[in-house]
């Protein structure tokens, strides 16, 4: 052999941009080795799948090959499928027999297939199914194990369990694509029964169940696969504290975390951006800022995903400041991720007019917007009554930057509108759709009427509503509401009946409040033997009478249903879920400290109240994260000057 040939291939090996390869590609021309099929394929093969941006390359020197074999067209098939547009994939499989005479290996199905599952195209997998068997591959296990994974991927439990009890002797990798597609469409049950049947488990399968039972929400189970395993590497892990983040277990989070680091186990970008991620969604921000620290210290800020999850752990902990900070220390380019995660934490903040300057500083960068940053913008305009800067934006969307609005855009106009009081205007906006309105965008357009107390155009909303979601609590306490603002007490009690004889529940509000790092969730009007509860309640009570003394207080019972007694109205607001945080946060926390709530719920109008009081008699500052934004009170006023 030519000792240029070996040079070459080295060469090859180590192009990592599409003009190297060029150049490569430029030297077996000219040395004539571009006729050798070995060299050829390996040249086609490395542009095919080792390189982002050179498929259309792999794609013309396939055309271009005086004699291509099957090994050239699955090197294409195999990059196509792995593409952004795995179709492509398939009219290539189509090609290699029609355009080059070739018959199809196990390698063609496997990659053609891997295509199909991407798409989640049950049409093209079965076709492709049916001529694996005209081949003579239904036996071959690559095949096999390809063809459970589309199965799985369309959510065909009963096929895929069909080919694999066909199988005559499946491997592991086999078991681990049967037990994936069961998890896949939420079959749990029988995916633990295989689980069970398995002799022999690998990591992977016990990552797979345990991600499967996570994302089902099946955390015993999940628990129970962690405690059994023999070996746990970055991934179970990661997979116990995003799974736990992610269904609202946040003191579970944390304890894996602090687990993982106990034990000495590899921390990755997900198990980092996954603890951070609960730190958010809980309002942790004693333990967000501990994490800071640490992160520094072991030097993880240079990864542009770990800087993106604790800018967004700062905004929603309610620390804009220091969100704003980390976003501009941040050592790598940032990314469109990291634009949006600050824009939307100034529109959570209330913060409209930076929100705006934000953007266009971004834009001045050359970093293109998308839909998301937009929703993110409009919501910022929308919670600081910036109507008309928000239908500027609206209309640039698609007459500047070609973004096709989607049904959250003109949710986000529906609320821009409807917090302004531009009640019917909404509505038209709302009737003159292109798209129809969802039940979110009439709910929203409802809480404008229960908030403004429009009642004409609240029973409109509600009978769009009715269509689209007759059993949803939320709904009908809206109305209710509405009513009660009025003085309709006749109605409110038709509210009340109508939800008693549909057996609709309301949705129970919760408080979480991180006290010495330690998180606390309190129920609205449960009251219960255990001590932390009645240390609450005691301090509650304790702060009404002082309010009350020193602050006019007086409970706002107007939208409390009409037949309860005064003192059960007082008794009932008094036991919202926010009340009881803050009443713990102001006896368990250090004077001077500021107190942090996040609620499930919006704000009501008597806690709000309340809350400025609090704030002006007792000197706190205290940081409320409702339902939709963040509310600051300081002094005896809010942050949302009483825009909300």
């Amino acid at each position: 052999m030519n000792n240029s040939l070996p040079l070459c291939l080295s060469y090859l090996t180590h192009a990592k941009t599409l003009t190297s390869v060029k150049q490569v590609h430029a030297n077996l021309l000219k040395t004539g080795f571009h006729a050798d099929r070995l060299v050829a394929g390996r040249l086609l093969l490395h542009c095919a799948t080792a390189l982002s941006d050179s498929l259309d390359y792999a794609c013309s020197l396939l055309r271009h090959a005086p004699d291509p074999d099957v090994f050239m067209c699955n090197a294409v098939i195999r990059g196509l499928a792995e593409s952004d547009n795995p179709l492509n994939a398939i009219s290539a499989f189509v090609e290699t027999r029609r355009d080059f005479g070739l018959p199809p290996d196990s390698y063609s199905f496997a990659f053609a297939l891997k295509a199909a599952a991407n798409l989640r195209s049950f049409r093209v997998g079965i076709q492709l199914h049916c001529q694996a068997l005209s081949y003579g591959f239904d036996s071959h296990i690559f095949v096999g194990t390809t063809l459970i994974s589309m199965y799985g991927e369309c959510r065909c439990v009963g096929l895929a369990r069909k080919v694999f009890d066909e199988m005559r002797q499946p491997n592991i990798v086999a078991w681990n694509a049967v037990l994936t597609a069961c998890l896949r469409g939420e079959d749990v049950k029988g995916a633990s029964e295989l689980f069970n049947l398995m002799t022999f488990k690998n990591l992977t399968s016990w990552n797979v169940m345990l991600a499967g039972c996570m994302k089902s929400g099946e955390l015993e189970l999940a628990r129970k696969a962690f405690s059994e395993m023999p070996m746990k590497d970055d991934v179970s892990w990661s997979t116990m504290i995003v799974g736990f983040s992610h269904t609202g277990y946040f003191d579970e989070a944390f304890g894996h975390f602090r687990e993982l680091r106990r034990v000495g186990m590899t921390l990755n970008e997900v198990s980092l951006t996954g603890v951070l991620s609960a730190c958010a969604q809980a309002g942790a921000f004693e333990f967000g800022k501990i994490l800071h620290g640490f992160l520094e210290k072991a030097g993880f800020l240079w990864m542009v995903s770990v800087n993106n999850a604790l800018l967004d752990t700062y905004a929603k902990c309610g620390d804009i400041a220091m969100a704003r900070l980390v976003f501009e220390r941040m050592p790598q380019k940032r990314t469109i991720v990291s634009w949006t995660s600050l824009l939307a934490g100034l529109a959570m903040h209330g913060h409209g007019d930076e929100a705006i300057q934000l953007f266009h500083e971004m834009a001045s960068t050359g970093v293109m917007p998308d839909g998301i940053i937009f929703i993110s913008l409009l919501y910022a305009c929308s919670h600081t009554g910036l109507v008309k800067e928000g239908c500027t934006y609206f209309y640039e969307m698609r007459n500047v930057y070609n973004i096709e609005p989607s049904i959250e855009h003109y949710g986000c106009m529906v609320d821009l509108y409807g917090r302004a009081g531009q009640l019917w205007k909404a509505y038209e906006f709302a009737c003159q759709m292109p798209i129809p309105a969802n039940a979110i965008i009439w709910r929203t357009l409802l809480g404008a009427c229960s908030f403004y107390g429009n009642i004409e155009l609240a029973e409109k909303v509600k009978l769009k509503l009715s269509e689209l979601d007759p059993y949803n609590s939320g709904d009908h306490i809206l109305l209710s509401n509405v009513y009660a603002v009025a003085g309709k007490w006749k109605d409110v009690a038709a509210v009340r009946r109508s939800m008693n004889d549909l057996k609709i529940q309301k949705t129970p509000g919760w408080s979480m409040i991180e006290v010495d790092k330690v998180m606390y969730t309190f129920l609205a009007g449960v009251k219960q033997d255990d001590k932390i509860i009645v240390e609450a309640y005691e301090k509650l009570k304790e702060i009404i009478l002082r309010l009350r003394l020193e602050g006019g207080y007086a409970p706002e019972v107007g939208k409390v249903f009409y037949d309860l007694e005064e003192e059960e109205k007082e008794d009932s607001i008094s036991s919202h879920s926010e009340k009881l945080a803050v009443a713990f946060g102001i006896g368990r926390l250090c004077k001077g400290k500021k107190i942090r709530v996040v609620k499930n719920l919006r704000i009501c109008r008597d806690c709000h109240v309340m809350m400025k009081l609090i704030s002006d008699v007792y000197n706190v500052e205290i940081v409320v994260r409702d339902r939709s934004r963040f509310h600051s009170f300081k002094d005896g006023f809010c942050s949302c000057r009483d825009y909300w």
